[in-house]
């Protein structure tokens, strides 16, 4: 057993990056994003699978066919991740803004 994926590490892959972002725009199926990207549908079901086990993507079966979507607790956690790092990195610009200069002294 292998230990679990972040998502943060799974979208350091370019690939899983554009596989993330066509599905932002809609669900698709395995056989759909491997049309659309360089690489062979059994490579894009391993990426799928590091998405899955990271909680950024989710499947349903629809007849034969697998169909992905983003998870949007996975893909809200990192948007809070973000968040958090904008907020610290915004009080801490203001509180150098704010410092008084030597020429206020």
């Amino acid at each position: 057993m292998h230990a679990a994926i972040d998502g943060w590490t799974a979208l350091g892959d370019p690939t899983r990056r554009a596989i993330v972002e066509r599905l932002a725009e809609r669900p698709r199926a395995v056989g759909e994003l491997a049309r659309e990207l360089p690489i062979s549908r059994p490579a894009v079901s391993q990426h799928l699978r590091v998405l899955k086990e990271a909680r950024l993507v989710t499947e349903r079966a629809e007849g034969t066919r697998r169909i992905y979507r983003l998870d949007p607790s996975g893909v809200g956690a990192l948007r809070a991740d973000l968040e958090r790092y904008w907020d610290r990195a915004l009080a801490a610009y203001k509180a150098i803004v704010e410092q008084p200069s030597e020429e206020d002294r």
